[in-house]
C-alpha cells in the first residue's frame, strides 16, 4: 500500500514538475535569448531581450509606384545627361535591358560599376506636376535600427515628403519633409536632427540640407535614425541601455521607429534655379540608384529568429508565444494576459512568458489536496502587494510580470531607480543639465541636474543668453564684456581659486 501510494504521489510530482517548468521562480530574465551587435572590437554577443539580428530589409521588400505608368521608356523618349543638362542625347526604352529603368534597379546588388537606377519619364508636361509616389511595403511590422538612406542618380529633389505607415498603407503621417526652401514649399521653418534634443525627438521636420540641385555631392539624402538614438545613447552609441530603458518606458518613442511601409513622395524635380527652362524639359526627371533600409522584424521581444518564407516574413515565435509579430499566447498559455518582453530590467530583460491557463492543469488528480497552498505562489495572484514606490510607479501593485508599472524615466522593480537621462526629485524628472548631454554653456555650472548656475552676464536654461539680451540693454561693447567675464568665471573655475567673490 505504502509503495503504491509513495509511485502515485511520484507519477503526481513529475507532472507538477512539468508543469511548472512554466512558472520560473523569479519572472522570468532572459537565460537563452540573445543579439549581434557592433561595437569597437567586432561583432559580439548580447545577451539581452529576444529580438531578431538587424539587417538590410530591402532584401524583402514590395515596391509599387504611383502613377504606375510613370517609369521611363514607355515609349521610348531622351534625355538630358546629368552633368551636362544641355547635351539631350541619352535614351530611355523600356524595351531594350541596356537602355530600360525598371524599379527593381533601386534595391539591386550590382553595386555602381555599371551604375544601375530607376528613372521616371521627363517633366514633358510642365507646368503640370511632375509628382511620383514609390511605397515600400513589407506586409510586416519592423523596427528601424540605422538611418533610411535614398542615392538619386539625378539632382535631389527640390520637394519631397518621406511618409510611414503604421497600418499595411491604410493611413500614412509624415516622416520629414525635404526642401530646397521650407518656408516656401511647407509653410515650415527649416531645421535639422542637430536642433533637437529628447525632448523634441519626435518632433516632425523640415530640412534643406539635402535639396541642393546638380551640386556636387548633392545626391544622397537621409532620414537620420542614429542621430536620434544618440540623444539617449551618446554620440557613438556606447550606452544602449539607456535607450533601450527609453523604448521600454515610452511607447510613442518605440511607435517612432516602428513601420509597416514607407512612402517617398516626390513632388517637384531638382532644377537647379528659380525658373524651370521650358525649353529643355528633358533635363527634369527623378533618378533613384539605391534605397536603404536597415531594421528587423517586430517580435514583441518574443523571438531572436524571423524568417522569409514564401515571400513572407514572421518571427519564430518563443515564450509560448505565437502571431506573426508574437502578438498573442498560444492556446492553453493564456493565464495572464500576453505582454510583450522588456528590455528591463537591464542587463537582461524580462521575457513575460505566457504561462498555462488554469484550466489546463486543472485536471490535476486531488491536487489541492496534495498541494494546498497552490493558491499562494505568484502565478495564482499576478496583482500581489509588491510595496511599489508611490512617487515613481503608477499602481500600488505589480503588474503580471511581478513588477512594478513605472513612469516615465523611472525604472527599478520597486520603481525607485531613474533612467539615465532623469534624475530623482521626488520621482524622476528629466533633467536640465548633466555633464555628459546636457552642457551648461558659458562657465555655468549645473546643480544637482535640476539646473544650470550662470555666471554674471549670462541666463537661460543653459546659461546661453547674454543677461543684457533679455533686458535689452546689450551696447557695442556689452556683449565682448559678458563673454569675457564669463570666461573668467570659468577660469577661476578651473585653477581652482578661492577668497572673496570676484564679481
Amino acid at each position: 500500500m505504502y509503495l503504491s501510494r509513495f509511485l502515485s504521489i511520484h507519477a503526481l510530482w513529475v507532472t507538477v514538475s512539468s508543469v511548472m517548468q512554466h512558472y520560473p521562480s523569479v519572472w522570468g530574465h532572459y537565460d537563452v535569448c540573445k543579439t549581434q551587435i557592433y561595437t569597437e572590437e567586432g561583432k559580439i554577443w548580447d545577451y539581452m531581450a529576444c529580438q531578431p539580428e538587424a539587417t538590410d530589409m530591402t532584401k524583402y521588400l514590395k515596391v509599387k509606384l504611383d502613377p504606375p505608368d510613370i517609369t521611363c521608356g514607355d515609349p521610348p523618349e531622351t534625355f538630358c545627361a546629368m552633368g551636362n543638362p544641355y547635351m539631350c542625347n541619352n535614351e530611355c526604352d523600356a524595351s531594350t535591358p541596356e537602355l530600360a529603368h525598371p524599379p527593381e534597379l533601386m534595391f539591386d546588388f550590382e553595386g555602381r560599376h555599371p551604375s544601375t537606377f530607376w528613372q521616371s519619364a521627363t517633366w514633358k508636361e510642365y507646368p503640370k506636376p511632375l509628382q511620383v509616389n514609390i511605397t515600400l511595403s513589407w506586409s510586416k511590422t519592423i523596427e528601424l535600427t540605422d538611418n533610411i538612406v535614398i542615392t538619386f542618380e539625378s539632382g535631389r529633389p527640390d520637394q519631397m515628403i518621406l511618409e510611414k505607415s503604421l497600418d499595411y498603407g491604410r493611413t500614412w503621417q509624415p516622416y520629414q519633409y525635404y526642401a530646397t526652401d521650407c518656408l516656401d514649399a511647407f509653410h515650415m521653418d527649416p531645421k535639422s536632427v542637430k536642433d533637437l534634443s529628447q525632448h523634441t525627438i519626435l518632433e516632425i521636420i523640415c530640412t534643406e540640407e539635402y535639396s541642393t540641385g546638380y551640386m556636387t555631392n548633392s545626391k544622397i539624402i537621409h532620414f537620420e535614425i542614429k542621430d536620434r538614438f544618440a540623444f539617449f545613447a551618446g554620440p557613438r552609441l556606447r550606452n544602449m541601455a539607456s535607450l533601450y530603458g527609453q523604448l521600454d518606458t515610452t511607447k510613442k518613442l518605440k511607435d517612432f521607429f516602428t513601420i509597416t511601409d514607407l512612402r517617398i513622395r516626390l513632388l517637384r524635380p531638382a532644377t537647379g534655379e528659380i525658373f524651370v527652362d521650358e525649353q529643355h524639359l528633358a533635363r527634369y526627371f527623378y533618378a533613384i540608384s539605391d534605397i536603404k533600409v536597415y531594421g528587423r522584424c517586430k517580435c514583441n521581444l518574443h523571438a531572436t529568429v524571423c524568417v522569409f518564407d514564401n515571400n513572407k516574413l514572421s518571427c519564430e515565435c518563443e515564450h509560448n508565444t505565437t502571431g506573426p509579430d508574437c502578438g498573442k499566447c498560444k492556446k492553453n498559455y493564456q493565464g495572464r494576459p500576453w505582454s510583450p518582453g522588456s528590455y528591463l530590467p537591464i542587463p537582461k530583460g524580462t521575457a513575460n512568458t505566457c504561462i498555462p491557463s488554469i484550466s489546463s492543469i486543472g485536471n490535476l488528480p486531488k491536487f489541492d489536496r496534495i498541494w494546498p497552498n497552490i493558491s499562494s505562489l505568484e502565478v495564482s495572484n499576478p496583482k500581489q502587494e509588491c510595496f511599489c514606490n508611490p512617487l515613481g510607479s503608477i499602481h500600488d501593485r505589480c503588474n503580471g510580470t511581478g513588477f512594478c508599472e513605472c513612469k516615465t524615466g523611472t525604472t527599478g522593480r520597486k520603481c525607485d531607480e531613474c533612467l539615465p537621462g532623469n534624475s530623482w526629485h521626488y520621482g524622476c524628472q528629466p533633467n536640465v543639465c548633466d555633464n555628459e548631454f546636457l552642457h551648461c554653456q558659458n562657465g555655468g555650472t549645473c546643480h544637482n541636474n535640476v539646473k544650470c548656475q550662470c555666471p554674471a552676464g549670462y541666463t537661460g536654461i543653459l546659461c546661453e543668453k547674454l543677461r543684457c539680451e533679455e533686458a535689452g540693454s546689450c551696447g557695442s561693447d556689452s556683449g565682448h564684456g559678458a563673454r569675457a567675464q564669463g570666461s573668467l568665471t570659468l577660469l577661476v573655475a578651473l585653477l581652482g581659486i578661492t577668497g572673496p567673490r570676484l564679481f
